[in-house]
């Protein structure tokens, strides 16, 4: 993943009356990377992506697409922003293809072959010349991913771009988005409240509430074991004699034990020592696994349990 910065805020703050909605946020999106905003319901995640692409003003700040400022350079920044905010904005009465090539004649250079590409990577191949009345929710989404990426965009930014999906649409959307900022370089943006599919998704999280920034945060960081002592929950038998070979090789370690093995708080590193002390001691081991917290764990604590939206 390139360092080169595709997306820039800088304190960017909106209040409506005497109220804060998004208060000094800031934060960087590097090229080729895919990363998620979460918060609590009215946390100010909407009210930000509509700021980044010039449909709502701001009381104060900046955002720079590229080095180039939303604020004063508006059509320029907006040439490589792809975006779909809420729902995509598509005529029913239209075939799909025929909505792409209505926005395509609104760009220069988007050329037929650049639409085929567009409705391939989406794979929507075999319905794109149905009229989009005819089309579920989430064929609409894939349409509106589809357009959002005809220009070719550095940055691609999508506000709930699950909503309606079935399972097998989000695994294929999330699969598109992580090849599409591996392969060619995009940076993504994506507001979601489906923790463990943004778990999947992204590279690193921003978490905000009550319109600041709480944390930001890699997936990996977020997600791999604690510094510490760590919970191991192992199924083995004997159970008895497993716990026994565990706190004979570290003592202190067992700390509950029921008919199908035990738990264990042992430093990360040792647990292979573990595994091979309860192999030496003929123990028959079926599955050793180190808790983690989920993201969905970790946001909860960030936020205190803050509604997700």
């Amino acid at each position: 993943m390139s360092d080169h910065t595709v997306v820039q805020l800088r304190n960017v703050t909106k209040k409506i009356g005497s109220k804060t909605i998004v208060d000094r946020l800031s934060f960087d999106v590097p090229r080729g990377e895919v990363f998620g905003f979460l918060g609590p319901n009215g946390a100010g995640k909407t009210t930000t992506i509509r700021m980044m692409v010039g449909l709502m003003a701001m009381t104060e700040g900046e955002v720079l697409v590229n080095g180039i400022s939303v604020n004063k350079r508006f059509e320029e920044a907006m040439r490589h922003v792809g975006a779909i905010v809420e729902n995509p904005e598509l005529y029913k009465f239209l075939t799909g293809y025929q909505n792409l090539l209505h926005f395509a004649r609104m760009i220069p250079g988007i050329t037929r072959e650049r639409i085929d590409e567009a409705v391939a990577l989406v794979k929507l191949d075999n319905r794109i010349h149905d009229k989009v009345k005819t089309y579920s929710l989430g064929m609409r989404q894939r349409l509106g991913v589809a357009q959002a990426i005809l220009h070719k965009p550095d940055v691609l930014i999508l506000d709930e771009p699950t909503n309606g999906l079935d399972p097998e649409g989000i695994r294929e959307l999330r699969d598109y988005l992580r090849r599409l900022a591996k392969e060619e370089g995009t940076a993504v943006i994506v507001s979601s409240h489906l923790l463990s599919e943004m778990e999947l998704m992204c590279d690193r999280v921003a978490v905000i509430q009550n319109g600041r920034l709480v944390d930001v945060r890699a997936i990996r960081d977020m997600v791999a074991p604690a510094e510490g002592n760590v919970e191991v929950a192992v199924v083995a038998a004997p159970a008895d004699r497993a716990a026994q070979a565990a706190a004979e090789a570290i003592p202190g370690c067992v700390v509950g034990t029921d008919g199908s093995g035990f738990t264990a708080s042992v430093p990360y590193d040792r647990i292979p020592e573990l595994v091979r002390a309860l192999v030496r001691a003929d123990v028959l081991v079926y599955g050793v696994k180190a808790a983690s917290k989920s993201l969905e764990d970790q946001f909860l604590e960030l936020t205190r349990g803050g509604q997700i939206v």
